[in-house]
């Protein structure tokens, strides 16, 4: 995916977050999530994008 088409995508996707809500944001995430791990060539790949997401998110906690 290029640059252009990775910020057409994360602009898609931060307009829809603010479209459904607070209150539904999650379930649209979810959602989302689901779908691009169906389309993940292995579980290998949608398990080390698990768990550097993770990571990230315990780090920004620490600080």
């Amino acid at each position: 995916m290029s640059d252009t088409e990775l910020d057409r995508s994360y602009t898609a996707l931060c307009r829809a977050l603010g479209e459904v809500g607070p209150a539904r944001s999650e379930l649209l995430l979810a959602m989302v999530a689901l779908g691009l791990m169906a389309k993940a060539p292995d579980a290998e790949e949608v398990l080390r994008l698990v768990a550097r997401a993770r990571e990230r998110c315990l780090q920004d906690d620490a600080r």
